[in-house]
């Protein structure tokens, strides 16, 4: 399903709700958590809600999508610093029970499979936050990972290295690999969310409408998921056929 909205303040806004949302009817969730840019606003908007609106979250459990390999947790280009700065640090939930995935293991298979494991023994993600990548990679996923991969090593891209150089002084910095969860780890979340914002994503989310379930686009495994809901700014939904982006907004209209 498709929500689009006009700006991405809105889109954020929905997100967070859904987060929210989520957190409130289960206390005890397991969520799956996202970085980057576009994810800043809707941790914004939900510790807001939180605020407003207090739950308890000693029972909650989140597992991170992924993390560099080579990043320990105080290099502000980590994903576990990045978590603690726009979200942990301002909440109450147990250190215990904040699952990032971990880039410095001594062993990287090993943490891998544990990585995992945690997550079946937690008894699997109740929602998984993503965004996308420019080249279709969910998580850090690269175009050609098969999708029945569970946490594994993965060599990133030229393409996505030159997108997330911007968050580097030296764009020489940026780490060649990460550890990400699998896609099959993420097609087993009970529901997922996907949010797109901005120009940037224009052509790869139509890419991904367009596109047949294929290992080149990773994103497309989304399509063999029975609850999944994307939600885009009108700059990211602007390539999408018009009835496709007409019914959306009006479905957006409509709940508002």
């Amino acid at each position: 399903m498709y929500k689009i909205f006009n700006t991405t303040q809105e889109a954020s806004h929905y997100t967070a709700q859904r987060l929210l949302a989520r957190i409130q009817s289960n206390p005890g969730a397991n969520l799956g958590l996202a970085t980057g840019s576009t994810m800043e606003p809707v941790y914004h908007r939900l510790l807001e809600f939180l605020q407003r609106e207090p739950v308890d979250l000693s029972q909650l459990t989140t597992f991170n999508l992924d993390e560099y390999i080579g990043l320990g947790g105080k290099h502000a280009q980590s994903y576990r610093y990045y978590m603690h700065q726009h979200l942990f640090n301002k909440l109450s939930i147990p250190e215990e029970k904040i699952n990032l995935p971990d880039g410095m293991s001594m062993d990287v298979e090993e943490a891998c499979q544990a990585y995992s494991e945690a997550i079946r023994a937690s008894g699997g993600l109740d929602m998984q936050l993503l965004g996308i990548g420019s080249n279709g990679h969910i998580g850090f996923n690269e175009p050609h990972t098969c999708f029945s991969s569970r946490t594994h090593v993965i060599e990133l891209s030229e393409q996505t290295r030159l997108d997330n150089g911007r968050f580097f002084v030296d764009k020489k910095e940026v780490p060649t690999r990460a550890i990400t969860m699998g896609i099959q780890d993420i097609l087993e979340a009970k529901e997922i969310v996907l949010l797109a914002t901005g120009m940037k994503k224009a052509a790869i989310m139509a890419d991904l409408f367009h596109s047949t379930v294929d290992e080149a686009l990773p994103a497309s495994a989304l399509k063999q998921h029975p609850d999944v809901t994307i939600v885009l700014d009108c700059e990211a939904a602007s390539l999408l056929p018009q009835q496709v982006f007409n019914e959306a907004v009006g479905i957006m209209e409509g709940v508002r």
